[in-house]
């Protein structure tokens, strides 16, 4: 069974940092790229950043360029979501999610969810 759980999430005044994990069991980390999306109520859920494979390429939406970063663990099947100086507008349900190689491809599975909530 393919699980992937994200941890890391609270509460952070805007100008803060959190780092959120998603890790990922019953799949072979090698294979597959892990997105970042988040949702926001009254709004669709949407794909902000990813990385095509443990030290992949990355691509990042331009709400996050330069504040947003990657990474991964490969040894231990985790991805590491780094945010820094958040704001309000960060306020969201940030999920991770798996699509086979490539961040283009359908994401197959998907982590639960994990609030992340920035007060002014």
């Amino acid at each position: 069974e393919v699980q992937l759980v994200e941890s890391g999430g609270g509460l952070v005044q805007a100008g803060g940092s959190l780092r959120l994990s998603c890790a990922a069991s019953g799949l072979t980390f090698d294979d597959y790229a892990i997105g970042w999306f988040r949702l926001v109520p009254g709004k669709e859920r949407y794909g902000f950043l990813c990385i095509s494979r443990p030290d992949g390429p990355t691509y990042l939406s331009d709400s996050v360029k330069g504040r947003f970063t990657i990474s991964s663990d490969k040894t231990k099947n985790t991805v590491y979501l780094q945010m820094e100086n958040l704001s309000t507008d960060d306020t969201a349900i940030y999920y991770c999610a798996a699509a086979q190689e490539h961040c283009w491809r359908e994401y197959e599975y998907w982590g639960q969810g994990i609030q992340v909530t920035v007060s002014s």
